[in-house]
Order: structure tokens, then C-alpha cells, then sequence
């Protein structure tokens, strides 16, 4: 009887990778992003256990959108208050908070679970080419589908 293997949380061994955001369509390089978190590409991805690697990305203000979604594109956020909804364009939220574009593209392709929460901390996003995990050694990745 063969038995499946199921990866235990101490026993993961992680990595980190730092991406070049620049000239990177913002969907594509998001999927995969997502992809190295939560560790699909590992062969002993378990999908109730966080076995996925520290992703910093780099110069996240040169990512790029296609089509009309850079004018039409809106992100909202609720204060919880009544009247409290505040809407930016994705030109403006690149202008002032380039980091928070890609942040908000890849926590919306992580599961929705306390699980997904936790996969997320794992994310380092800088606006500029200059990141302070050197200590970490991060190894440069090229995503394949941007």
C-alpha cells in the first residue's frame, strides 16, 4: 500500500527569489508570483500546508497594464462607515502607491483563508530597484509567462 506524502510546516525548507518588475504586465507576473508562494512549484506541494518561498519584487512602479486598464481600472476600499467608499484609478494608485497595485493582484489570487493570510506576509514589494533582504540572499528569478 502506497501512502501520499504530506509535507510537515517545520520541515519546509524556503527560498527566496527577487523579481524585476520592470516592463511586466501586472496580471501575468501577479499568477506567478502567487504561484511561487504558495509553492505549486515545488514537488511536495501540499495545499493545506504553507511549503511556498519569500518573493521580493523589485521596481514595482515599471510594471505595465494592457489595454484601457490603465484609465479604466478602479480599486475600492470601504472604511466602514456609512458613505465611506473611497475609489482610485489604477493610474493614480501607480503614481502614488505603485507597490499597492501588485500587493492587491496577487493577495487576490491567493485563497481567501487564514492559510492564503499567512502565505501573503511572505511578499515583499518595493517601488524602486532597492530592497534590505541582501542578509537573505535572494536568488533572481525570471518569471516565464510575462
Amino acid at each position: 500500500m502506497r501512502t501520499t506524502y504530506m509535507a510537515k510546516p517545520n520541515a519546509v525548507e524556503r527560498k527566496w527569489y527577487v523579481i524585476d518588475a520592470t516592463g511586466k504586465r501586472v496580471g501575468r507576473l501577479a499568477s506567478e508570483i502567487a504561484s511561487l508562494l504558495r509553492g505549486k512549484h515545488k514537488p511536495e506541494f501540499t495545499p493545506h500546508v504553507d511549503v511556498g518561498d519569500f518573493v521580493v519584487v523589485v521596481n514595482a512602479e515599471k510594471v505595465v497594464f494592457t489595454g484601457q486598464k490603465l484609465r479604466k481600472k478602479i480599486y475600492r476600499r470601504h472604511s466602514g462607515y456609512p458613505g465611506g467608499l473611497k475609489e482610485t484609478r489604477a493610474i493614480d494608485m501607480l503614481r502614488t502607491h505603485p507597490e499597492r497595485v501588485l500587493y492587491l493582484a496577487v493577495k487576490g489570487m491567493l485563497p481567501n483563508t487564514s492559510l492564503g493570510r499567512k502565505q501573503l506576509t511572505k511578499l515583499k514589494v518595493y517601488a524602486g530597484p532597492e530592497h534590505p533582504h541582501q542578509a537573505q540572499q535572494p536568488i533572481p528569478y525570471e518569471p516565464k509567462s510575462c
